[in-house]
């Protein structure tokens, strides 16, 4: 294909019509220069969008750091006895507090795989936090987690996110997805769940009406075709249950974890901008697509909402992973994600994590 504006228009009316791109047309995506990449999902997301960009106040907590997956791409696990720990329900409480007390609307609560942790602990927990937080958003438990919990209980999946519901969990989280490739997950994640699971995991959620968002980690030992494998296997599903509320991809941070002899450091911006806009022109029938301002900084950030992204994320008032892998992190004022949308001429508005709107705009 030649790239003209007929082939801009293509690509444009496809995602506008909730048609999917082959294999083929999505590879020719990555050929393109970073520019007309970057004009078509903008072109998208201001069809789909609008000029409205949001963002969320919320808390990521880490209840545990033991896991017995022990990912190559990963930091936080705790390499011993000693190091391991489980947080208290008065400390996930307390944390849940200062969240609410500065606005905040959503915690997410994630840890590793640890099977002294039964899913009563989990029950008990989120009941205590909507009993003292009625209106907090458990957007909480990734399906590696989700999974895990049921085996851990003799459960299925459906019985275990039931249950979890009726406690108070409301969504699921992308989290474990890395690439859903399992030539890929072989390599960086070998004892965690496929790629079929994971996706077998957010269909159950979806078929019981929890709605869930989907990620995807990249910069490390997967190829362009990995990364339209993960977007296909995504698309599939959505197509079929409209559950994910977003798509968040973002890039794999190397210091500290078993990959880095191999992968000395990130992604460039570029490549973080590429891939964000392929992620836009694929996933049509995903509306919020979320930029990464915890693996990349504020600048890529405001490239990134001309890049097909509509959401700055959260002010992410703690967070545990990824700065185990070394990188630089304090935490974003409402302040500043206003200044910094606003300073690239667009509107600003906070929202909760179903995406809908409630203050600013």
């Amino acid at each position: 294909m030649n790239t003209d504006c007929s082939e801009w228009t293509v690509y444009v009316d496809k995602n506008v019509n909730g048609i999917d791109l082959d294999f083929e047309e999505t590879q020719h995506l990555f050929e393109l220069p970073l520019p007309v990449v970057g004009g078509i999902a903008d072109e998208i997301r201001r069809e789909k969008c609008g000029e409205l960009v949001t963002f969320v106040i919320d808390r990521n907590i880490s209840y545990t750091n033991r896991c017995v997956s022990s990912c190559k791409f990963c930091a936080f696990y705790a390499r011993t006895k000693k190091e391991s720990y489980v947080l208290s329900k008065d400390d996930i409480l307390s944390k849940v507090k200062e969240t609410v007390d500065v606005g905040g609307t959503q915690i997410l609560i994630q840890g590793g795989l640890n099977p002294a942790i039964r899913i009563d602990w989990f029950e008990d927990l989120f009941a205590a936090i909507k009993r003292e937080f009625p209106d907090v958003q458990l957007h909480s438990l990734s399906p590696p987690e989700i999974d895990f919990i049921a085996r851990n209980e003799g459960l299925n999946v459906i019985e275990t996110l039931e249950r979890l519901r009726e406690a108070g969990l409301d969504s699921l989280p992308g989290g474990g997805a890395e690439i859903l490739s399992n030539r890929v997950r072989r390599v960086i994640s070998p004892d965690k769940i496929g790629a079929n699971r994971w996706i077998e995991v957010m269909a159950a959620a979806h078929d019981i009406g929890m709605k869930t968002t989907a990620t995807m980690m990249f910069g490390h030992v997967e190829t362009n075709e990995d990364i339209v494998e993960h977007l296909f296997r995504i698309r599939g599903l959505q197509n079929r249950t409209m559950g994910f509320t977003a798509f968040i991809p973002w890039t794999f941070q190397p210091q500290n974890t078993a990959l880095y002899e191999i992968i000395k450091k990130p992604v460039s911006a570029t490549r973080y901008l590429q891939v964000l806009a392929i992620s836009r022109i694929v996933l049509h029938s995903i509306r919020n697509v979320q930029a990464s301002w915890l693996t990349q900084d504020f600048e890529v950030d405001k490239l990134a909402l001309f890049f097909g992204a509509n959401d700055f994320g959260g002010t992410i008032l703690e967070e545990n992973v990824v700065t185990a892998a070394g990188k630089e992190y304090k935490p974003a004022r409402v302040e500043e994600i206003v200044k910094a949308v606003e300073s690239v001429g667009r509107a600003v508005a906070q929202r909760n994590t179903g995406y809908e709107v409630f203050g600013g705009g």
